[in-house]
């Protein structure tokens, strides 16, 4: 009995110490705001492709882009020194704009094209970022919001997204 005890008790250890990290996601859709929120000091919640998920512009690392409004326009930024946005097209609707995002499995992009910030965004809008390391998504623009609330310009942005952790500019297609 205390034979079958103790080996049910070791193969309950090797279960629970044997767990695999999860890698990240690497595509999905995703909804980000430029709400800001006070901690010691003021934050947004932008997105970090690598990790396939919402961050903070506190946390280390940071998002990658984050969605802003100047007042006309809704935009996206990127806080890596560098231009990172290249507007891939812009399509009559969301059909289009699907179709091409799905057919999106090779892209090049002259260095002098890329912009400082993706602006103005719309919906059936393709983006192609490069990270600060070189690392590029494929971005479709699914909808865009902007309103004021509580005195303030608010920007809403849901986009679908493809990350390509190698460095290079081939996606895999759907």
């Amino acid at each position: 009995m205390q034979r079958a005890l103790f080996i049910l008790f070791l193969i309950f250890l090797f279960q629970t110490s044997c767990k695999k990290e999860k890698a990240p996601e690497t595509s999905g859709t995703v909804t980000i705001d430029n709400t800001r929120t006070l901690g010691q000091t003021y934050y947004v919640y932008g997105f970090l492709f690598s990790e396939g998920k919402k961050a903070s512009t506190i946390e280390n690392p940071p998002p990658d882009i984050t969605v802003d409004s100047d007042g006309t326009n809704i935009l996206f930024q990127a806080n890596n020194l560098k231009n990172s946005f290249f507007n891939f097209g812009t399509y009559p609707d969301e059909a289009a704009a699907v179709a091409a995002f799905n057919g999106l499995t090779s892209a090049s992009v002259p260095s002098g094209d890329w912009e400082g910030l993706a602006s103005p965004l719309a919906a059936s809008q393709i983006w192609i970022y490069r990270s600060g390391t070189d690392h590029y998504a494929k971005i479709r623009i699914v909808s865009v919001l902007s309103e004021m609330r509580a005195g303030n310009l608010y920007a809403e942005c849901t986009f679908e997204w493809a990350y390509q952790p190698d460095g290079t500019l081939t996606f895999p297609g759907k």
